[in-house]
């Protein structure tokens, strides 16, 4: 909850950022901020135009990740795998023996 908080508060300052521009009074040279940049403004446009798609796509992808939920548990398998269906999987692969897997199925059938 916290870091989706801290989400929240980056996107509001970030997304008043840019009005302080048109704060800004008109020069000697020219009407508006950039004016006497030449090149170079229309360099950094172009740069802060890239950044912000990033900070764009990485809130989107940070939101989704926080309300979009997980299909697996911690240990990797698909939520709905039973312990039966992993005690199968052991003995499939070899990793215990028919008498074992016998037992611990005779265990979890209970």
């Amino acid at each position: 909850m916290l870091r989706c908080s801290k989400l929240i508060t980056a996107m509001t300052v970030f997304s008043f950022w840019p009005i302080s521009s048109f704060a800004q009074t008109s020069s000697e040279w020219g009407v508006g901020m950039y004016h006497g940049w030449g090149w170079g403004g229309m360099m950094f446009g172009g740069a802060m135009m890239i950044v912000f798609l990033g900070v764009f796509i990485l809130a989107v992808v940070l939101l989704v990740r926080a309300f979009g939920g997980s299909q697996t548990g911690n240990s990797g398998h698909p939520a709905s795998v039973t312990p039966l269906d992993i005690l199968k999987e052991r003995f499939a692969k070899g990793e215990i023996d028919a008498k074992e897997y016998q037992e611990r199925k005779k265990l979890l059938l209970g």
